[in-house]
């Protein structure tokens, strides 16, 4: 069977229709800004970070609350100040679509750098797919059109709502990767990674009571881990690599560090406490580029307990 590979939307003449035009405003403001200097850029990327505070402050709560539960010794002031350059990145994050969208090839490759690609090349030549853990670093779309360029690579898709979005995140997303598939296609994934394809897959966010264990992440003992990532290392042909994209001081590096010994084991508890190390590991390269907007302690192990964002 065939993986159900998303087809690419057509571009349409109802996009013109004026409930589209407010969509439109917004395409053509973030394309021109993608070809400013990335320093003017950056110095946008910090305005929208103070609007989104403004007008996204329940996620902005709910990034403070993950910082209080994941990193309760810090002081107050030290996690208010880690905070703040959140919502710095979030707004920068907005414009690292863009420039993941619509930069050319030679700027990409001028702003960005590879660190363990070894680790993908070594899987690659025993003849087996990789798996490449990501975690929702902000500016992970940035990082998946790096990535492509080095091999273009396959990944679960969702579709966007709005048509005319979907029709730019889909052509955006596809410039430098070979294909995406369903979201909820797991065989199609899995037939990648037996045909030899990098593939990405992200375990760091909280998907629900179905198929997770409740594992440590940072000071939190039992947050909702997702299995998935175990059975596609399991049932395919394939070696896994972590993978974080990080913004530095002159552009934006990619970092792959080697997959875990006997993963997995075959207990999942153990091995999803052992992911979670890795993604902790990966998130202090840069704390205060992840996505602690998400609500990820949001299932608590017995129903009954109640909400950690009450």
């Amino acid at each position: 069977m065939s993986p159900s590979v998303v087809e690419a939307p057509k571009f349409s003449v109802s996009f013109f229709h004026p409930r589209f035009w407010l969509t439109w405003l917004s395409i053509i403001l973030l394309y021109t800004i993608s070809w400013l200097p990335y320093g003017v850029q950056r110095y946008i990327g910090k305005g929208i970070g103070k609007l989104l505070s403004v007008l996204a402050k329940k996620r902005v709560q709910i990034a403070k609350r993950n910082l209080a539960l994941c990193f309760p010794e810090y002081t107050p002031e030290q996690r208010e100040k880690m905070l703040k350059a959140n919502i710095d990145n979030a707004g920068m994050a907005v414009l690292e679509a863009s420039m993941g969208w619509w930069w050319p090839t030679w700027r990409i490759k001028r702003m960005s750098e590879f660190e363990g690609y070894e680790h993908i090349e070594a899987i690659l030549a025993k003849g087996k797919g990789v798996l490449a853990y990501a975690i929702h670093n902000m500016n992970l779309e940035f990082a998946v059109r790096v990535a492509g360029l080095r091999n273009p690579s396959v990944a679960f898709y969702r579709k966007h709502n709005n048509p005319l979005m979907e029709y730019m995140q889909y052509h955006g997303r596809n410039r430098s990767n070979k294909y995406m598939v369903h979201k909820r296609d797991v065989r199609g994934l899995i037939q990648a990674l037996n045909e030899k394809e990098v593939c990405f897959y992200l375990p760091d966010q909280d998907y629900g009571r179905v198929k997770c264990e409740f594992a440590p992440f940072f000071a939190v003992d039992k947050a909702a881990t997702t299995t998935g990532s175990l059975l596609f290392a399991k049932e395919a042909n394939c070696e896994t690599v972590f993978l974080a994209s990080i913004r530095t001081a002159t552009g934006y590096k990619i970092k792959v560090l080697p997959g875990l010994e006997n993963f997995p084991s075959g207990d999942d508890k153990l091995d999803v406490a052992r992911m979670n190390k890795m993604v902790e590991t990966l998130v202090l390269e840069a704390p205060e580029q992840y996505l602690w907007m998400h609500k990820r302690f949001k299932t608590r192990p017995s129903k009954d307990e109640p909400s950690l964002y009450d």
